[in-house]
């Protein structure tokens, strides 16, 4: 195997798709490629990624890896975690078997990935699954003691300019398969046209679709410049301390903010704030529900969304999956129906037309000649 091509590497991969280009090679630091990031890898086309962390690591069963692999991209972990500082940005890259060169010097070799390879390291997180079940049941149980306020409403929802009250809110997080499920639900949102909350890098994912958001909220680390001067408000995702990193990047482009601050993730009080707001039903795309969604994020419990859910639970409906639940299939009856259809007003226009009325007359009179000449030669 040889590939070469130039560099481009950062140690957040949500970082680096921004600026990676077809067919340049990625260097990443991310252990356990989650599938969202390997999504925004696939959808750069990267002629390889280096990676000097173990892209799966056994701990749980992360798909990255294998969507990487399906879409053609190969996958080499490097042994040595230095090689990352190794390697220059924008340097020439050659990858040679197992071995990886920079500028054409030889910097350190790795683990080539295979199908095999994942399949091997997937089938061992799965067996491990039940231990790390029950640490993140424990975790879970020990975060939502100091998470609680939460659902006791001692946190202080910012006001907001936007109407909610009696509305239908749609909360949308840049998760799995969350353009699936906005494409799917797409007639609702013109039809019903609910309040749009973009979590993140969610406010980007509804201007894919012609969307503007009329709130972002998060803590501003993977939304664009775009959107927040698009969007409607901003709600910047502070600590319970109201420490907010967040905030000196939208005071730098001079915008307006307002601060929520508060323990769980973004995803968690987007949906709260529409709840408290008096929303009627609030609609989630994207969002994190479960185990795995949560150890890909890197957090060791889902306490906040477990609280939040659970107050909240009579108005929301997740629609994470719902491309998945009806698939239309068109069958030939169908097109026979659209054929049959077609051909009605054709042939009321014949039947009307002064012309058609001639040839009709015309064939009844020579199916009566024929007639009577039949009971002549019989």
């Amino acid at each position: 195997m040889f590939i070469e091509s130039i560099a481009k590497k950062d140690r957040k991969t949500k970082n680096l798709v921004k600026r990676l280009n077809n067919g340049e090679i990625a260097v990443i630091s991310h252990k356990d490629i989650d599938e969202i990031a390997a999504l925004s890898l696939v959808e750069k086309k990267p002629r390889a990624i280096i990676n000097t962390k173990q892209s799966i690591s056994g701990k749980y069963p992360n798909g990255g890896p294998a969507i990487l692999l399906e879409a053609g991209i190969t996958m080499i972990d490097m042994e040595d975690e230095k090689v990352f500082d190794l390697i220059d940005e924008n340097s020439k890259i050659r990858i040679s078997q197992n071995k990886v060169f920079n500028n054409s010097k030889y910097i350190g070799k790795g683990t080539i990935l295979t199908s095999e390879i994942v399949s091997k390291k997937t089938e061992d997180a799965k067996n491990n699954l039940e231990i790390v079940l029950e640490d993140f049941i424990e975790n879970t149980l020990e975060y939502a003691k100091n998470e609680k306020s939460l659902i006791l409403g001692k946190i202080e929802i910012p006001k907001v300019n936007i109407n909610i009250e009696d509305r239908h809110v749609l909360v949308v997080v840049r998760g799995k398969d969350y353009k699936k499920d906005l494409l799917a639900i797409r007639t609702y949102i013109e039809e019903v046209k609910p309040v749009l909350i973009g979590v993140d890098g969610g406010g980007d994912a509804l201007l894919e679709f012609g969307y503007i958001p009329d709130i972002v909220i998060g803590d501003m680390d993977s939304v664009s410049d775009d959107c927040l001067k698009l969007c409607k408000e901003i709600i910047v995702h502070a600590y319970s301390n109201g420490r907010a990193p967040g905030v000196e990047r939208i005071e730098n482009q001079g915008l307006e903010y307002k601060l929520f601050p508060s323990p769980g993730t973004s995803e968690d009080i987007a949906m709260l704030l529409a709840y408290e707001k008096g929303a009627d039903v609030i609609v989630a795309v994207g969002t994190h529900t479960n185990m795995i969604d949560f150890l890909e994020k890197g957090r060791k419990g889902m306490s906040s969304t477990f609280l939040v859910r659970l107050k909240i639970g009579s108005k929301l409906i997740d629609a994470k999956g719902v491309n998945k639940l009806y698939k239309e299939r068109i069958k030939p009856i169908h097109l026979f129906s659209v054929f049959m259809s077609s051909l009605i007003p054709i042939i009321v226009i014949a039947l009307l037309s002064p012309l058609s009325k001639q040839i009709i007359k015309l064939l009844q009179i020579r199916f009566k000649l024929l007639y009577e000449l039949k009971g002549i030669l019989w």
